[in-house]
């Protein structure tokens, strides 16, 4: 036999190829296949436990949560306390009590103040009886930083920029947050380049330790340059508090926002329309969304279905402020799969702004004409594409002034491209889409027949063809927003409007 040091079996030779990173990268796959496959066949082995017993009588004695540090226990007794009630206790069997336990480990992720992996395990305790068995469940978590800040690029509907974000995480041991931002953005969407800044602070809670439930307060202020569309400069400042919560119907969100509104730095060459709503306005509104999403990909959709509406009051009542109005909008869309890949996708949006009568009592006012700043504006790359941004609809000179009543559908056909399969977030497009958008015109400075006017400008979407495009193109359904690159024909087109015939290139988070 050779000895340790004998040529045959060279000292150095051993410890050069024990770091040969191509040794050392097979022994790690190795060692992480089988560390996989012992995985694998501890969950099936739990499982088929589980099937054999799920049957079996049981109990669930205690739940103790361990590697909290900043998380108050009499936070998390509200999230634990459903599976523990007597009424659970008297019919768990040992799947019923799993799937309570996973609800409750389900609840402690959406609270969003833990890493991703929460484990837990189960112990028998010599108190069980032979009618039902005691179950002691211990589930360890790792919190995750109370603070964190974040900088980078953000893409939004037709437009791309920085930012920077700051969160204070589980502040008081309860999962509450303050939450900083603030982004600049600019866009070269359609008709040159753009400028927006948004700075924000907010604080949120979930109530009654509930994570979907979830109470906010915060301050903001904006500004966007319009110049591009309708010659001035937007800007806001306020205060807003909200809900946040789920029910049987959807996810709700309820807010009221206070806020100080600013039409300035207009271009010589704005029309009437945009110099008659320049200046201050402040407005208060109470604002309820509700939204009802089973699409399977929400950037790309291929099968599932979408239900939104958001409903706005500003300045009714006590409201206050110096603009009174109801404003709704819905969103549906509705995508079915194909074979080979294939699918459709088809979607419908529609708003209608309704001026009210400013406060109440003595003091009540007459319905004024809605703002620029509060009413819709329709056309470009995410709604009605083969037009400008904000090409549709009511215009002034060269300014778009937006509409009161519009409605906007669409329907796509997807194929996917060769070589790269329907998994992949490519996909070949031919769409056509199509859109109206009007102003209410029998309401003047001095009121007017609100309700005639509505019935009017509903009736006038009616006249003829919408404005309607067709085209083909590439999309891209990337994890954090959609671009597309189509070619756009515009078929139906009224002499006011800006449509764009050819190559349009389109980024954003929410398309028809």
């Amino acid at each position: 036999m050779a000895s340790p040091l004998s040529p045959e079996d060279d000292v150095f030779d051993r410890l050069k190829s024990a770091t040969d990173p191509a040794v050392i990268s097979e022994r790690e796959k190795a060692i992480q296949e089988r560390v996989r496959i012992q995985v694998e066949r501890a969950q099936r082995q739990l499982s088929e436990l589980i099937d054999e017993n799920s049957t079996l009588p049981v109990t669930i004695s205690d739940i103790r949560v361990h590697g909290l540090k900043n998380t108050r226990h009499g936070f998390l007794e509200r999230i634990v306390a459903p599976a523990l009630t007597k009424n659970k206790q008297d019919n768990y069997t040992l799947k019923s009590a799993m799937e309570e336990l996973q609800k409750t480990t389900d609840k402690l992720h959406r609270l969003g103040i833990f890493s991703p992996t929460i484990n837990m395990y189960l112990d028998e305790l010599s108190s069980s009886s032979n009618d039902r068995k005691a179950l002691s469940a211990l589930i360890t978590v790792s919190e995750k930083s109370r603070f964190t800040l974040k900088t980078g690029t953000e893409i939004g509907n037709h437009e791309g920029g920085g930012y920077i974000n700051a969160t204070l995480r589980n502040v008081f041991g309860g999962a509450e947050s303050i939450y900083g931002s603030a982004s600049t953005a600019t866009s070269g969407a359609d008709v040159g380049a753009r400028a927006r800044s948004s700075y924000e602070i907010t604080a949120a809670a979930p109530v009654l330790s509930n994570p979907d439930t979830i109470a906010d307060i915060g301050v903001f202020s904006n500004s966007r340059n319009n110049h591009y569309y309708a010659s001035h400069e937007e800007a806001s400042k306020g205060m807003r508090a909200g809900l946040r919560f789920l029910s049987r119907y959807g996810e709700h969100e309820v807010g009221i926002t206070g806020a100080w509104r600013q039409v300035t730095n207009l271009s010589t060459t704005a029309s009437a329309s945009v110099r008659a709503d320049a200046g201050d306005s402040v407005k208060t509104s109470i604002t309820h969304t509700i939204t009802h999403d089973f699409r399977d990909n929400k950037l790309l959709a291929t099968d599932g279905y979408m239900l939104k509406n958001t409903t706005e009051v500003a300045g009714a009542g006590p409201l206050g402020g110096d603009v009174a109005f109801i404003k709704s909008e819905f969103e549906a869309q509705q995508a079915y799969p194909l074979p080979y890949g294939i699918s459709v996708s088809a979607g419908l949006r529609g708003g209608v702004l309704c001026p009210l009568s400013l406060g109440f009592g003595d003091s009540k006012q007459s319905p004024k004409p809605s703002r620029i700043n509060d009413r819709f504006f329709l056309g470009g790359t995410t709604d009605i594409r083969g037009f400008r941004e904000n090409g549709l609809g009511p215009r002034e000179g060269q300014d778009a002034v937006g509409g009161d009543a519009y409605m906007a559908g669409g329907a796509s056909i997807y194929f996917p491209l060769p070589r790269l399969g329907p998994e992949s977030p490519f996909r070949f497009q031919a769409f056509v889409n199509g859109g109206r958008l009007v102003a209410i015109k029998s309401i003047g400075d001095k009121g007017g027949d609100v309700q005639k006017g509505v019935v009017d400008a509903i009736k006038e979407m009616g006249i003829g063809y919408p404005s309607m495009a067709a085209g083909v193109g590439l999309v891209y359904a990337h994890p954090v927003a959609r671009f597309e690159l189509n070619f756009a024909l515009p078929i139906v087109k009224r002499a006011e409007e800006k449509s764009r015939k050819g190559l349009q290139f389109g980024v954003g988070i929410n398309f028809l």
